[in-house]
């Protein structure tokens, strides 16, 4: 593709993006990412519906074309995520996500493991039952990249829900941490289903360790000594910009999580160098900037999501598929949930409701159907590629759109008991 073709493509998105979000804004007033999806999924639909009425217009193939110059794995996970990351990450008070490590840390490791086993087990029974032959170890594929909570549809959802304040660290630190631990089994499990990776022991060991443990060691403490010496804040936001794409790309180089590695440099920028680095002037620049930067790719995102349809072969068999995958994945995750905080309630207070609304509030995203893209070619691809985008959408408008009604009853209840 020329720079002719990037640039007209990036200005139809962010034409797409604008318009949409005024429609949204004006009429339709749902919280912005959730109306993006909802509108450019509508769009979506009215093409796929003029496609079937007048298919010599041939809308569907010429909105493809355009689709398929977009590489969405490319442009989330090599792109837009380690930013979206740090911005998010740049935004969580350190103390109080101390606080709650021990039930984050479960939750986006075991839990991760747990989801993934689940989902893999009961959607490779249920696809038997349906007469859809899907190996083993493809179901567990879909369970890993399904699994994780996707830290920018939650951080994106919960800037319009009122959430305790210790649930609202929990749901954030998990869906910041467990994206990079589902990666690294996915990608495991992909290694094992195309012989890329011999099932040995020491070889998971080693990659798990390298990709989701090595990460950490990047915390931009070089860019934090630079801010400490000056007091201008465009420069000091250009350091964080050169932060995020130096991390992650070291990171990627040195077969270590980049995710993990940009989260921790935001946590540590946010917090020890807005305390100790930054002037009040610039805490208050690069907070607005990252916000609005946050605010621009995540409509971009959620604007690709919704017209993702338009790329995708559905049948019947598939649309059973995914019909069966969101009860299994929301079961997976209300046992992923429950099991570990019941038992550390044995030892610690939880606010009441946590179950419930960690549960309903760990919403999938746009992760999930990068990694699905990213699968190698196979006869599997199209079916798991559309049962995760099914799950991801009722995901993102159904959990989205009640997340705040789920919280207000299970906090009515408590009260009452």
């Amino acid at each position: 593709m020329n720079i002719d073709s990037i640039l007209n493509l990036v200005a139809l998105l962010f034409t797409l993006a604008a318009v949409f979000g005024y429609v949204n804004h004006r009429w339709l007033k749902l919280p912005h990412t959730i109306g993006l999806v909802v509108v450019a999924l509508s769009a979506s639909l009215v093409v796929l519906a003029t496609d079937a009425v007048f298919p010599a217009l041939e809308f569907r193939s010429v909105v493809r074309e355009i689709l398929s110059r977009i590489n969405f794995y490319d442009v989330l996970m090599k792109g837009m995520l380690s930013f979206l990351l740090f911005a998010g990450a740049l935004h969580v008070d350190l103390d109080d996500l101390y606080k709650v490590k021990t039930p984050i840390s479960i939750l986006a490791t075991v839990g991760i493991l747990m989801s993934t086993a689940l989902v893999g087990g009961m959607m490779f029974l249920g696809w038997r039952a349906l007469g859809i032959n899907v190996p083993f170890l493809y179901c567990l594929i879909f369970g890993a990249l399904i699994s994780p909570t996707d830290p920018i549809a939650v951080l994106s959802i919960l800037k319009s829900v009122a959430v305790p304040k210790n649930l609202e660290t929990k749901i954030t630190g998990e869906s910041l941490f467990n994206d990079g631990v589902g990666v690294v089994v996915f990608t495991i499990l992909v290694g094992f289903a195309f012989g890329q990776v011999e099932i040995t022991a020491l070889n998971v060991a080693k990659l798990f360790i390298m990709e989701a443990l090595g990460g950490v060691l990047l915390i931009g403490y070089a860019a934090y000594r630079a801010m400490k010496t000056i007091d201008e804040y465009n420069l000091e936001i250009l350091i964080t910009l050169s932060l995020v794409m130096v991390t992650y790309g070291i990171a990627v180089q040195l077969h270590l999580s980049g995710p993990i590695a940009v989260v921790v440099a935001g946590l540590f920028i946010g917090n020890h160098g807005a305390r100790f680095a930054m002037s009040e002037k610039t805490r208050t620049h690069i907070k607005m900037f990252w916000s609005l930067f946050d605010e621009i790719l995540n409509s971009v995102l959620f604007l690709i999501i919704g017209f993702e349809v338009i790329a995708l072969m559905f049948s019947s068999q598939i649309l059973l598929a995914l019909v069966l995958a969101i009860p299994v994945v929301l079961l997976a995750r209300f046992c992923c949930v429950a099991v570990p905080i019941s038992l550390l309630s044995l030892g610690r207070t939880f606010t009441p409701g946590s179950i419930q609304i960690l549960t309903w509030g760990g919403l999938r995203g746009g992760i999930s159907v990068a990694l699905a893209l990213s699968l190698p070619p196979s006869e599997l691809k199209e079916l798991i590629l559309a049962t995760t985008y099914g799950v991801v959408v009722f995901s993102i408008i159904v959990q989205g759109l009640t997340l705040e009604k789920v919280v207000k009853k299970t906090m009515l209840r408590q009260v009452a008991e």
